[in-house]
């Protein structure tokens, strides 16, 4: 015996609603963006044209897609007309790949996003699944969507660009010794600029124009031919500097893109050339990327902003910066691993963010172990009189205070130092372990104050029992999210171009990666008012199957 199955029977359309789990992360996600209030979507209003989809509908299918692990505006318009989900959250509507890609890249949706991460970690708190004791924070990079080999070099550029001046002030000299154009006024002997080469070239061309005016109305073959001999070293140089005008132009662009980097891609001239993980072809090629800092707790992504440069270092303040204006006041504790450990990075969380920094230094391992405890050589190890502000070495030399020197680094922030210099080491039996001087010059050391009282603060809390405990959660809290996001979301390159269109899609993945873990720890997450009297009513299906039956008989 089979059960009834035939296709030429008509069958009422009946909710979507009834082939959803009670625990599906439709439910959610619906919640989620229903929660918005209307104001939100303002921006997306129109008074003329065809009217567009509601956006609050799109943020919903995008978000469901995302949490399905499909990002393509293809595939998401496959699901819209496969999933029973995406269909019941779109209500039947099925806008195109376009449409998708369109919304997704809107500037009105990165506020969107923001406030879904506000409301969303406000849900977290109202339930007790966050207590907003401290944040985690790390990075990650991933890959942008640009060609791997499009490649523009800093270096490489600056090179160019000094051998132009060179070759240029060359020509410039050249074209006056042969009196091809007139002394023009410079504003720096050192190199031409853009609007000089302008000048010249515009001059040169005058000269050119002129032989050819003379070339037509002269009717001799015999000087015309001597004036095309004379007109082809000037028409040479018109080559000459014209390239080196286009060129002076790209360079200088090339510059403003670099800003403060030092590669860009060409395909997309926001991503920087990086050192990832997974190394495609097994040399330590560079690929194009964005650093991605997430900041975590319960292991949710809270927030999350996309930086240009590898490094972590410089990321952190204007990541906390970004946290507190767009997302949440900052906990007490900030945690983050010996990436964001340096003395700005402490600076600004203790004096200025007036919390308290759970963060290693890069030597902060090391000098825990017991060998660099009981290594004489190091300056951490030697002895230190406060009151008369010396050291003394191992072999029980003073080394008596000279002078102050400040530093200053290329992103300008300033770093004093007191230098320690040893009365005499002609004659001791250590100098070759202990300084790599030259012969006749005495060992010295750069003692940063700061530096060192930062350090030992660092020491002093994570020594702490309660606030070591705290710092042990980091690895458990913020690393799974980004092993959800590239292992199981299977999220591990970029499909959107420029930093304003990633931070949209990384937004949306991020909130995917919260939604999953949100439904997956809540199984019997609270339906709607609605969806509980639709599926508690024992009589709703059977009087919809009770008119089916009126109608057809």
């Amino acid at each position: 015996m089979f059960k009834d199955y035939t296709m030429n029977q008509v069958i009422l359309p009946l909710d979507l609603e009834y082939k959803l789990d009670e625990n599906d992360i439709a439910y959610v996600i619906n919640n989620l963006i229903e929660e918005m209030p209307d104001q939100a979507f303002d921006g997306f209003k129109r008074d003329t044209g065809c009217p567009s989809y509601h956006p609050r509908m799109m943020m919903k299918i995008i978000l469901c897609s995302y949490t399905q692990s499909v990002f393509s505006g293809r595939k998401i318009e496959g699901l819209l007309k496969d999933s029973v989900r995406m269909m019941w959250l779109s209500q039947g509507y099925e806008p195109s790949y376009r449409t998708i890609n369109r919304f997704r890249v809107h500037p009105e949706v990165k506020e969107l996003l923001r406030q879904c991460f506000v409301q969303f970690r406000c849900q977290l708190v109202e339930e007790k699944q966050i207590d907003e004791e401290a944040i985690f924070i790390d990075g990650t990079k991933i890959e942008a969507n640009a060609n791997k080999f499009t490649f523009v070099w800093r270096k490489s550029i600056e090179n160019y660009s000094n051998n132009l001046i060179k070759k240029s002030n060359e020509m410039y000299d050249e074209l006056l010794e042969k009196e091809i154009i007139p002394e023009i006024e410079r504003e720096s002997s050192e190199e031409l600029s853009v609007k000089e080469l302008e000048i010249i070239l515009k001059n040169i061309d005058d000269k050119v124009e002129q032989y050819n005016h003379a070339i037509e109305m002269s009717d001799e073959v015999s000087e015309r031919k001597e004036l095309r001999s004379i007109r082809k070293e000037p028409k040479q140089y018109q080559k000459k500097v014209q390239d080196f005008l286009t060129r002076k132009q790209k360079y200088q662009e090339d510059m403003i893109i670099f800003n403060d980097r030092n590669s860009y891609s060409k395909t997309d001239q926001d991503a920087t050339f990086m050192r990832m993980k997974d190394d495609y072809m097994g040399n330590g090629q560079l690929k194009p990327a964005y650093n991605v800092q997430v900041a975590t707790e319960g292991q949710y992504a809270l927030a999350y902003e996309v930086f240009p440069n590898p490094g972590d270092t410089r990321t952190l303040i204007p990541f906390l910066t970004q946290i507190e204006n767009n997302f949440f006041s900052l906990p007490q504790y900030i945690v983050a691993d010996a990436g964001y450990g340096s003395e700005q990075n402490y600076d600004y969380i203790l004096n200025q963010s007036k919390r308290i920094p759970l963060i290693t230094y890069n030597q902060y391992r090391k000098e825990q172990k017991k060998k660099f405890k009981n290594d004489p050589l190091k300056v951490n190890n030697w002895e230190y009189n406060k009151e008369e502000d010396i050291f003394v070495c191992p072999n029980g030399k003073t080394m008596y205070f000279s002078h102050t020197s400040t530093r200053t680094d290329k992103y300008g922030f300033l770093r004093t130092y007191k230098v320690y210099e040893n009365e005499d080491c002609s004659d001791c039996p250590l100098r070759s372990n202990c300084t790599k001087a030259k012969p006749g010059v005495n060992r010295k050391i750069y003692y940063n104050e700061t530096w060192e009282e930062q350090k030992a603060y660092t020491r002093e809390v994570l020594s702490n029992e309660s606030t070591e405990k705290i710092y042990k959660k980091r690895k458990i809290d913020v690393e799974p999210v980004f092993g959800f996001l590239k292992a199981n979301l299977r999220f591990i390159r970029l499909s959107v171009r420029s930093k304003e269109k990633v931070e949209n899609e990384l937004g949306f993945a991020f909130m995917a990666v919260n939604l999953r873990k949100y439904t997956a720890l809540n199984n019997t997450y609270p339906l709607t008012k609605k969806q509980n009297q639709q599926k508690t009513d024992f009589n709703y299906q059977s009087s919809i199957i009770e008119i089916s039956f009126l109608i057809f008989s």
